[in-house]
């Protein structure tokens, strides 16, 4: 049974898709990531949209918007606040940094410093920072919408494995096809675009479809299902360290908004295995015989879901 709130957020897909051509899923796919509460990680070369992206989801969703540009020289109290001394009220007055908003885009994460990127390790688990030993809640909802250049880039280097644990999916915009593209060069650019979205959402109610999207039915039967995918990275011969519980729980989490995406109120085996390979491809680090082998993460992913037994579902079985 189809939520009250649906149309909205197909409100915003449409919306979103007039901005960005030709890649429906992946836009979708952020969608269902931000209704399970959250944060998106992509890799890919510069200028294929992904800023363009978060401004459109932004814009449609009514969502306070920040982007902060992660070169070198960016410290951890831009994105957590500061205390600054303020002579005509004689003490120190905190001064918000670029996390108090509702969407945020770290845009190359990978260009900065280990200090830096470590610094959103607790707002994205928490929704909170801590500074000066004053514990501070940033806006609900927060979500954010991280860019990394591919490995290797110059002038890039790698994020530590527990802050790549707390995106909830990871995912590649890529180079649109060729219609799309050359539509791309016969509109308007995207700033005109900007001017014709209208906000379909608001933070109330996506806080709304969240908690709707928490209570969807998953059988034990499809739990159990789900449990087999997320163990077998940890014992596949290609794979040196497999998913964390926490890979556990954000499959969950994206199997539920999955459902909810397709007018459901229950998990189907095929909203795991859709979701599986965006939670699972960042979290699990291949072996070196794997590596020399040039095996792909991906590889290992279909090799996991084609060896699982899928159990047989009906609606609320």
């Amino acid at each position: 049974m189809k939520s009250a709130l649906y149309p909205a957020v197909q409100q915003v897909l449409e919306q979103v898709n007039r901005v960005i051509l030709g890649k429906s899923e992946e836009i979708r796919e952020i969608m269902t990531t931000f209704l399970a509460n959250g944060h998106v990680l992509l890799e890919d070369i510069p200028g294929v949209g992904k800023t363009t992206i978060a401004v459109a989801f932004s814009r449609a969703m009514g969502l306070d918007y920040k982007r902060v540009q992660f070169t070198p020289d960016v410290l951890p109290s831009d994105l957590t606040g500061f205390s600054v001394y303020r002579r005509e009220k004689e003490r120190f007055v905190y001064q918000p940094g670029s996390v108090f908003c509702n969407l945020l885009l770290a845009d190359e994460i990978n260009r900065t410093s280990p200090k830096t990127q470590s610094a959103l390790l607790e707002v994205m688990e928490e929704r909170r920072v801590t500074v000066d030993g004053v514990t501070r809640e940033v806006p609900a909802p927060f979500l954010v919408i991280a860019t990394q250049n591919p490995a290797g880039t110059a002038g890039t280097q790698y994020l530590p494995d527990a802050q790549v644990d707390r995106f909830m999916v990871s995912m590649s915009i890529g180079y649109p096809d060729y219609e799309s593209e050359l539509s791309m060069a016969k509109g308007v650019g995207p700033e005109e675009k900007y001017k014709t979205i209208q906000p379909s959402l608001s933070g109330e109610r996506l806080l709304e479809i969240q908690k709707e999207v928490a209570q969807g039915y998953l059988s034990d039967a499809v739990c159990k299902y789900l449990l087999q995918l997320v163990r077998a990275t940890r014992s596949h011969p290609s794979v040196e360290r497999g998913a964390s519980p926490r890979a556990t729980i954000a499959l969950v989490k994206m199997a539920r908004a999955c459902a909810w995406m397709d007018g459901r109120d229950y998990v189907t085996p095929a909203d795991v295995s859709g979701q599986f390979p965006y939670v699972i491809r960042h979290r699990i680090r291949m072996s070196g015989a794997a590596r020399m082998e040039k095996k792909s993460t991906e590889q290992v992913v279909q090799e996991i879901l084609q060896a699982a037994e899928v159990p047989p579902m009906g609606e609320r079985r």
